[in-house]
Formats: C-alpha cells, structure tokens, sequence
C-alpha cells in the first residue's frame, strides 16, 4: 500500500518507491543519536551495541519492517588528543518503506523487548530520535 511522504510532496524520481496504484512514496528513516550510559566506555559501548543490541534487532519480529539498519561509531579522538570526544557515540540509520511500517514494527510483541534492551547500554535522557524522509542526494 503506498502512502504519501510525511511533508514533502516533490522529490527526484530516483528517490522514490514506486507503488503499484501510481503513486510513488518516499522512504522514512529513523535516525538516533546514540549516548553510552554513564560509567560505561566508548570502547563498552561498542562492544556491547555492535555483538548484542545489532543482532538483537536483526532476529526480532520487527525486523520485517525495517528494510536496511545501519550502525555507524563516532570517531574518536586519539589518547592525548586535544580534540574533545564526540557528543555522540553512535549513530543508528533505519530505513523503513513507510510511515505505516515504521509504526507498524513498534507493534510487535518483541519490540518492548528490545526497547529494554537500550537501557543496558544508552543513556536514554541524551539519546535523541529524528523521523526524517528518503535523502535529497546533492553529491553522489
């Protein structure tokens, strides 16, 4: 079933789904903006994130939804850097074909179980969600 994008209504035709009724909708993304809980390391948090929390989503129910789910570590600076560490220790990508489907993956009977999960690892009061549309690609 197609459904119209959340704001946007023209976009390059290379950036669309196309549906079987004509209409041509625009993927979501989930982004969020990853913060380690306190007491943990940079290096705890990926370990953790990327050999459990990853695999976790990967095998849940709710993964029927999510078309493509990415996880990309901040670079951190080196020991005795001058450079701060990052505000973020990661960031997650999730693509989704809809609104619907995005909405639909949170009703699965294992989605609570994996939003407990974060609380293992996240610092859920600085972790932050954005709902965005399909990318515009300026440079390819």
């Amino acid at each position: 079933m197609c459904h119209q994008p959340f704001r946007r209504r023209f976009a390059p035709s290379n950036h669309r789904s196309q549906c079987r009724m004509g209409y041509r909708a625009r993927m979501i993304q989930l982004i969020s903006y990853l913060k380690r809980k306190p007491g943990t390391t940079h290096a705890e948090f990926l370990e953790y994130w990327h050999n459990n929390h990853g695999p976790l989503i990967r095998n849940s129910s709710a993964a029927k939804y999510v078309r493509r789910y990415e996880q990309h570590a901040s670079v951190w600076p080196e020991p005795g850097s001058r450079m701060p560490e990052p505000e973020w220790d990661g960031v997650t990508i999730q693509w989704f074909d809809s609104a619907q489907s995005f909405y639909d993956h949170m009703k699965e009977d294992d989605f609570p179980a994996m939003m407990e999960d974060t609380d293992k690892f996240l610092d859920m009061t600085k972790t932050q969600f954005v709902i965005t549309e399909e990318p515009t690609i300026v440079i390819s």
